[in-house]
């Protein structure tokens, strides 16, 4: 099986957007704002868009079940306040959960988080635990800066966080860390913030001891890491300057990255300098990047075809990462798949 541990619903209907659009209006005009049961979408309208789109990608580059989740742009933590970010957060989770109820051997669900700048992430425990609970999903999803773009929340290592951590460890869940948009003309949402995102939260571990307090705390981390593994040696030297262990021993326990990487030399980077034991299969579709690479007349996104190309990674290697890691990461995978 080639599980894709990162997809999103990047094709929802158009009419969340405008419920979203709605909801954004009526914090400046409470009287325009929409209730949750004003926004109808059938189930004919949620197959339409994932046939024509996830489905169909699926069955063209021969993968089998996507872990999909919101649109990570989409969750804006940094737009209204907490009640705005928890009714949005809720429609967002409902959505994919239809989705995975309709198609049940392509897609397993994770969740978004109702957070929201300086609101502490108690706040998200509930939702958490209905969507693992109630949805059978397998996962959330964690926006380490949820200011979008100013990072005004302590980092991910300090005790401000534990029990949103005590609570995946109970229910044997992990996160990725993934920001969402951002509000900083600085930083390009995809291109910018979404690596300095994954960068970012790679050196806030190394610069902790978080997983010796949460030894079994797993963290994907996604678009193949950031630029953590074009400087490997970077992070290997902070750490012995730190007199931090080794970060196998460190952190890779605990720290896995995926492989929405969208060309063949940046996955043989990352292939060679994280072990396999830590790679997950990703392509992010329909994400980041919808283009054909010209250079290679395949889409940038297939990122299966880069792992096959891979010569330095044996045949059980490879299916760690199409398979086994998932398994490792996720334990509620088995079980939600099987209950289909």
């Amino acid at each position: 099986m080639i599980i894709d541990c990162h997809g999103h619903y990047t094709t929802a209907p158009k009419s969340l957007e405008a419920f979203r659009q709605k909801q954004i209006e009526g914090l400046k005009n409470p009287a325009v704002s929409p209730v949750k049961d004003s926004l109808k979408i059938t189930d004919d309208e949620l197959r339409e868009t994932i046939e024509k789109a996830q489905l169909r990608i699926q069955r063209e580059r021969g993968t089998d079940m996507t872990i999909f989740s919101p649109r990570a742009g989409g969750m804006a933590h940094h737009i209204g306040n907490a009640a705005t970010s928890e009714l949005w957060t809720g429609i967002c989770n409902e959505l994919i959960h239809r989705v995975c109820t309709l198609f049940p051997k392509n897609f397993v669900g994770v969740c978004q988080l109702p957070q929201s700048p300086g609101v502490r992430p108690d706040n998200c425990i509930p939702e958490l635990r209905r969507c693992i609970e109630e949805y059978g999903f397998i996962g959330c999803n964690l926006n380490p800066d949820p200011a979008g773009g100013y990072w005004t929340d302590p980092p991910l290592t300090d005790k401000w966080w534990y029990p949103l951590y005590e609570a995946m460890v109970e229910l044997d869940v992990p996160a990725m860390v993934h920001v969402s948009s951002s509000c900083n003309p600085a930083f390009h949402f995809t291109g910018a913030h979404y690596i300095n995102g994954d960068t970012t939260a790679f050196m806030q571990f190394i610069n902790s001891d978080l997983f010796k307090v949460f030894p079994t705390l797993r963290f994907i981390i996604p678009h193949g890491g950031g630029a953590v593994p074009y400087h490997w040696g970077r992070y290997r030297g902070l750490a012995q300057d730190m007199g931090k262990p080794p970060l196998q021993e460190h952190v890779m326990k605990n720290v896995y990255f995926d492989t929405c990487v969208y060309h063949q030399a940046g996955i043989d980077l990352l292939t060679r300098v994280i072990p396999a034991d830590n790679i997950l299969f990703a392509s992010e579709i329909v994400g980041a990047v919808k283009g054909i690479d010209p250079e290679s007349g395949h889409y940038y996104d297939d990122t299966r075809r880069y792992i096959d190309a891979v010569t330095t990674l044996s045949a059980a290697d490879k299916k760690k990462i199409f398979e086994d890691n998932v398994h490792k990461v996720y334990p509620r995978f088995a079980k939600a798949v099987a209950a289909r």
